[in-house]
């Protein structure tokens, strides 16, 4: 059973940072194009971030960019983003997702196959 678990979420001050962590069960986690998403209350999923199977790619959605930074250990099975610079509306659930399919980080939910359970970020201002 394939399983994504987040870490590292938490309370942070405006301007302050966090690294969330996703730990994958997959056999073949290099294969896998992974995505991070966010969602906050009484709004719709959003795209957070993406990276290629090699890590060497990335993809940011508007709102974080220069801030968020996404990377992975496929020796580890694990992605990473790093959050610098949080604002309060960065509070959200984010989740990690995965998907065999494609050739580059997608922004489409829907493409993804895998996800996790979510971990709360809640930043104060």
């Amino acid at each position: 059973q394939v399983q994504l678990v987040e870490s590292g979420g938490g309370l942070v001050q405006t301007g302050g940072s966090l690294k969330l962590s996703c730990a994958a069960s997959l056999r073949t986690f290099s294969l896998y194009l992974m995505g991070w998403f966010r969602q906050a209350p009484g709004k719709e999923r959003e795209f957070v971030a993406g990276i290629s199977r090699s890590g060497a790619n990335t993809n940011y959605g508007d709102s974080v960019k220069g801030r968020f930074s996404a990377s992975r250990d496929n020796a580890k099975n694990t992605v990473y983003l790093q959050m610098n610079s949080l604002k309060p509306e960065d509070t959200a659930v984010y989740y990690c997702a995965a998907t065999a399919s494609g050739r580059s980080p997608t922004a489409n939910s829907r493409l993804y196959d895998y996800w996790g359970q979510g971990t709360q970020v809640t930043v104060s201002s």
